[in-house]
C-alpha cells in the first residue's frame, strides 16, 4: 500500500498555505498565496474571511493535485493565526463583517473600562490571559455591539462565532462541524483553562450568548471530514491548533522547559510548564500548549507584535531594502551600529506586547546621527527583534523558569544567519534551527497524524526534529549590558 500522507493547512497573518508531508514529517508539495491586509483605521486591521476560505481551497487543491490526488491523503491538520475573530451566519455562512485581526487594538477602550472596574484579576486566574485587546473577546463584543442585526441574530441562534480554525472546519465540513480545540479556546478570554470550559461569568461580562461559541475538543483527535465535493473524497479532519502552539509541538518541546521562539508577522516565546498552568508575576501569559487525551499541558507564552512586520516595513513602506534577504547584507556590511551614535528601532507599529502591553506606543527611530544611514536603520530593526526576545526570556526567569539550555528558532526571519548570532549574543542562549524551519505547519501535521494513528506517540515525532544550525554566544559581558541599556531608554521613550 501507499504511505500515507496528511495535508496541513497553515492559515497566517500575511499568507495562507497548504504543505503535503509523508508518513515521517517530509514535506512533499507547498502551494502558498499573499492575504491582503485592510485598515480601515489607525491601529485596525481586518482580513476577509471569504478571502480566506478561497485561498485555502486553492493551496489544497494545488498540492493535491501535485501529489497525485486524495486518495492516500490520512488526515487533514489545520493551524491558524490566533485570535482573529470571525462571526458568520449558520444558515448561509457568510460572515456578518471582516474578520478582526489579532493585531487589531480596536478594543482597547472596552479593556481600559475594564481594568478601571478591576476586572483584571479575576480574568487572569481564569484565562492565563491580562485584559487586551490581542484577544478575541473584546472584537466579538465589538462585532455585536457595532454591526447591525449581529446581536439579536446571535441572541436568536442565528450566528456562530470562532477563530480562523473554527471558521475553516465549519466551512471544509459544510456546516456539519462548529468546533475548535483547546488551545485556540485559551486565546479567546472567555475559557477557563483550568476547568476546560466556557466560562459564564466571562460570557456575561462580555455580553456574548453561549450559542455563539463552539465546541471545545482535544488537540488532536475527531473534527468531522471534509465534505467530498471539495477535494474529490472526504477526508478526516484531525486536528486543530492555534500556530504558536502548532510550532512548539513542530519543535518538539515537549519536556517541561523547553522552549521555542517563531519569527513571523510578531515573535512569539514558548515555554513548555507540564500539566502545571504556572501563573506570571511579570505579565507574561499562562497558556494551553495542548490537550491529548484528555489532559491539558501548559505553557507561559511572551507575545512581541511586530517582528516580520519590521523588514516588511523597511521594504513595502520605507523602501530602504528590496528584499528581505537584503536586511542580512546591511546588517554584516556594518562593523558596529552605531556610526558616531547607537541607533534603535522600537517597532510598536500596534503598540508594545509583553511584558509592556501598552496599546497606546508607536514606532521610534532614536539616535539618529549625521553619520547614520539605511544600513543602520536596517540592522537596528533587526535588533529589535532580538532585544525583545531578550526582554521576553528576562521575565520567564523572573517567573521561576529556569535559563533554557537552548532556544529553538522558527519563522520565516530565521534564514537570517547574522540575525540568529545576534540573538544568541544578546540573550546569552544558543540558539537552534530547525532542518525544516517551518514549524507550525509541521506541528499541524504531527498533530493530525497522531490523531489518525500515523504516528504513535510524542516520542515518535520528537525523533523527526533534526538540527540544521546552531549560533552560540560570543559577544562581551560590557558590550551587551550597554547594548541592552540603550534599548530600554528608548522603549522608554515611545510608552505613553
Amino acid at each position: 500500500m501507499a504511505e500515507p500522507r496528511i495535508l496541513a493547512i497553515d492559515q497566517g497573518t500575511t499568507s495562507t498555505r497548504a504543505v503535503m508531508f509523508d508518513a515521517r514529517g517530509k514535506p512533499l508539495a507547498v502551494s502558498q498565496t499573499p492575504l491582503r491586509q485592510i485598515f480601515p483605521a489607525d491601529g485596525w486591521v481586518e482580513h476577509d474571511a471569504e478571502e480566506i476560505w478561497q485561498a485555502v481551497l486553492g493551496v489544497c487543491r494545488k498540492v493535491i493535485e501535485q501529489t497525485g490526488g486524495a486518495d492516500g491523503i490520512a488526515a487533514i491538520g489545520i493551524t491558524n493565526q490566533r485570535e482573529t475573530t470571525v462571526v458568520w451566519n449558520r444558515r448561509t455562512g457568510a460572515p456578518v463583517t471582516n474578520a478582526i485581526v489579532w493585531q487589531d487594538r480596536r478594543g482597547a477602550p472596552l479593556c481600559a473600562a475594564l481594568r478601571d472596574a478591576g476586572h483584571e484579576g479575576a480574568i487572569q486566574n481564569k484565562t492565563g490571559l491580562l485584559i487586551d485587546s490581542y484577544f478575541s473577546a473584546t472584537k466579538l463584543q465589538w462585532i455585536l455591539d457595532s454591526i447591525p442585526g449581529a446581536r439579536a441574530g446571535a441572541e436568536k441562534g442565528e450566528l456562530a462565532f470562532g477563530t480562523i480554525d473554527t471558521f475553516l472546519l465549519w466551512r471544509l465540513t459544510g456546516g456539519r462541524v462548529h468546533a475548535t480545540d483547546a488551545t485556540n479556546a485559551s486565546r479567546t478570554m472567555l475559557f477557563d483553562i483550568h476547568n476546560g470550559r466556557w466560562d459564564d461569568g466571562l460570557l456575561a461580562l462580555f455580553g456574548v450568548p453561549k450559542s455563539l461559541l463552539p465546541d471545545v475538543r482535544d488537540t488532536a483527535g475527531d473534527f468531522g471530514a471534509s465534505d467530498p465535493a471539495l477535494f474529490g473524497r472526504s477526508i478526516p479532519i484531525t486536528a486543530l491548533v492555534g500556530d504558536q502552539q502548532g510550532a512548539l509541538v513542530g519543535q518538539a518541546c515537549f519536556a517541561p522547559g523547553m522552549i521555542k521562539s517563531t519569527y513571523g508577522t510578531g515573535c512569539f516565546v514558548l515555554v513548555n510548564t507540564g500539566h502545571q498552568a504556572l501563573p506570571s508575576r511579570n505579565r507574561l501569559l499562562t497558556t494551553i500548549a495542548y490537550r491529548l487525551g484528555g489532559k491539558t499541558t501548559y505553557a507561559l507564552e511572551g507575545s512581541i507584535f511586530n517582528a516580520g512586520t519590521v523588514v516588511q516595513w523597511l521594504r513595502d513602506n520605507a523602501k530602504m531594502i528590496g528584499s528581505a534577504a537584503e536586511s542580512e547584507k546591511f546588517a554584516v556590511e556594518l562593523e558596529d551600529a552605531g556610526g558616531t551614535g547607537k541607533v534603535y528601532f522600537v517597532p510598536a507599529f500596534t503598540g508594545l506586547g509583553a511584558p509592556h502591553w501598552n496599546p497606546h506606543a508607536r514606532g521610534a527611530i532614536l539616535g539618529l546621527t549625521r553619520d547614520s544611514g539605511i544600513a543602520h536603520i536596517v540592522r537596528a530593526g533587526l535588533e529589535s527583534v532580538c532585544y525583545q526576545t531578550h526582554d521576553l526570556l528576562t521575565a520567564l526567569r523572573q517567573d521561576g523558569v529556569a535559563a533554557p539550555t537552548a532556544l529553538r528558532v522558527d519563522g520565516g526571519m530565521i534564514a537570517n544567519n547574522w540575525l540568529l548570532q545576534f540573538l544568541a549574543d544578546i540573550t546569552e542562549v544558543p540558539v537552534e534551527r530547525p532542518v525544516y524551519a517551518e514549524t507550525t505547519v509541521l506541528g499541524a501535521a504531527f498533530l493530525a497524524g497522531l490523531g489518525a494513528n500515523v504516528f504513535g506517540s510524542l516520542g515518535d515525532i520528537s525523533a523527526a526534529w533534526k538540527l540544521d544550525f546552531r549560533a552560540t554566544p560570543q559577544m562581551r559581558a560590557d558590550q551587551r549590558q550597554s547594548l541592552l541599556a540603550g534599548w530600554q531608554a528608548a522603549v522608554k521613550c515611545v510608552m505613553t
